[in-house]
């Protein structure tokens, strides 16, 4: 790996790649433009989402490099949010409890506060990761 950071797991991004068509894995690998799309057009009419099996160990290598590690894991906050994001619980896992408990009462702020995590979540792990490194 190169000393490389491993912020992503390529297992993880093959699962969501299973719901890759509606751009989940697009999403985990902090390609929100292109993971829009897929959503949209069903994986660019299922022929990008195909292509994407191959191109998955690439996303991962970029993801690696961009994103911040530390203690706060991308794979669980993608986790938390994937399947119980209306609930808040990848937001308190961030120690957001705030907006956590908000979500649980709003249904995820009534479910535009999870579009908007799909968009900003590896943003808001990476600068969580760097406010508890460095303070």
């Amino acid at each position: 790996m190169n000393g490389q950071p491993d912020t992503h797991s390529k297992v993880i991004g093959y699962l969501l790649w299973i719901f890759g068509f509606l751009g989940s894995h697009r999403f985990y690998y902090g390609k929100p433009i292109t993971g829009t799309i897929w959503f949209f057009t069903l994986g660019l009419f299922f022929i990008g989402w195909i292509i994407d099996l191959f191109l998955i160990p690439s996303m991962d290598r970029q993801a690696d490099r961009r994103f911040q590690e530390g203690e706060v894991s991308y794979n669980i906050s993608w986790i938390l949010l994937t399947f119980l994001g209306v609930f808040g619980i990848h937001r308190m896992y961030m120690g957001k409890w705030i907006t956590g408990l908000i979500y649980l009462l709003t249904g995820g702020l009534f479910f535009i506060g999870v579009l908007y995590d799909f968009w900003t979540l590896n943003t808001q792990v990476s600068e969580r990761n760097h406010e508890v490194r460095f303070g």
